[in-house]
């Protein structure tokens, strides 16, 4: 089987769905197909077939880089050529989702990813017949969790959940933690609740003199006793730094329909305090410590608690691993390729 594995986001820019993307193209070599990423960048994966330079404009409180050049309409046809299935991640998202949406002539599985703002689900209800002509072209339509699927259900009853997924063994749980470091890993944007975390750390330090806050991915030129900003890393100090920390903060206020960074804490071994999101609770279940979204008086009892409780946070922590291998790669890969030859069945 070949399968081109579309996304409409730039592949040399960050992101959750380009992560996505370019992890399942390299895994599904394993399974004997070949595959290959299609999006807009420079830059991507080895086999690749690049769409030209994204254009960043500011979506559901990000910022996504996009393939808007008309041009792109034809291009994306000409890089999907010759696959048996066309995977595309978010159809809605233009322009290349519009180029592919039953113009290629080849089974499409289409994945939703966002949790759409209260003005997009608007604009859905608004063209819901529009809409409803678009995605019956998909021969199979699966969603990332409820959270994205609850937007599009109207008009695709039949959508089937398949989560995000990670390599849970890159993760190294049995490390030696700093019994009192804390981490949080994300962009620097308001919507991933950074400022709510700061807002909570003075009480932390008040209660935990010694607590210590690592922040993984964003940079700000803020001196604040007891915690460290280290910008942008790689993968492998990702892991060493979550390793290292004993609690993992996810603050987020909204438009999450997933929650990779949260599932990555657990996958360490953290014992994880999380905002009380839709999506967050249905993949942390039982392992999540929850705090109301946003307050952060609620977020640092939340974590003085667990920095108190060695043996707490220690069996959170395991907690975390064991829900965690619902979502390697091991688990929802398979669940794939059944889609994919459900496609080619249904075509």
């Amino acid at each position: 089987m070949k399968v081109a594995v579309v996304s409409p986001y730039a592949l040399d820019s960050t992101g959750g769905v380009q992560n996505q993307v370019i992890e399942l193209t390299n895994r599904l070599e394993v399974y004997g197909v070949e595959a290959w990423a299609v999006g807009p960048g420079r830059s991507g994966p080895r086999g690749s077939r690049l769409l030209g330079r994204g254009i960043t404009i500011p979506v559901n409180g990000s910022r996504a880089p996009l393939g808007l050049h008309p041009s792109i309409l034809a291009r994306a046809a000409e890089a999907v050529h010759g696959a048996d299935v066309v995977h595309l991640h978010e159809p809605f998202v233009p322009l290349i989702g519009w180029a592919l949406l039953g113009r290629t002539g080849i089974p499409t599985v289409g994945t939703f990813h966002a949790d759409p703002s209260t003005l997009i689900r608007g604009v859905y209800r608004r063209l819901r017949s529009v809409a409803g002509r678009m995605v019956k072209n998909l021969s199979v339509a699966t969603a990332v969790s409820e959270v994205a699927a609850s937007a599009v259900r109207p008009f695709l009853p039949d959508l089937t959940i398949i989560p995000n997924a990670i390599d849970t063994a890159q993760y190294r749980p049995e490390a030696t933690k700093g019994p009192h470091r804390v981490a949080f890993l994300g962009r620097d944007e308001p919507r991933k609740g950074l400022d709510v975390l700061l807002a909570a750390w003075p009480a932390v330090k008040q209660a935990v003199p010694d607590a210590e806050l690592d922040v993984i991915g964003a940079h700000r030129s803020d001196r604040t006793d007891g915690v460290r900003f280290l910008g942008r890393v790689d993968g492998k100090d990702k892991v060493d730094r979550l390793a290292e920390a004993a609690v993992f903060v996810a603050p987020n206020l909204g438009g999450e329909s997933f929650g990779i960074t949260l599932l990555e804490g657990m996958a360490a071994g953290c014992a994880v305090v999380a905002s009380d999101l839709p999506a967050f609770t249905a993949v942390g279940d039982t392992a999540v410590r929850y705090f109301a979204r946003g307050n952060a008086t609620d977020l640092a009892d939340a974590v003085v608690d667990l920095l108190l409780d060695a043996a707490q946070r220690r069996e959170a922590g395991q907690h975390a691993v064991r829900r965690s291998q619902s979502f390697d790669w091991t688990t929802v890969l398979p669940a794939y390729l059944q889609a994919y030859e459900s496609a080619v069945r249904g075509h």
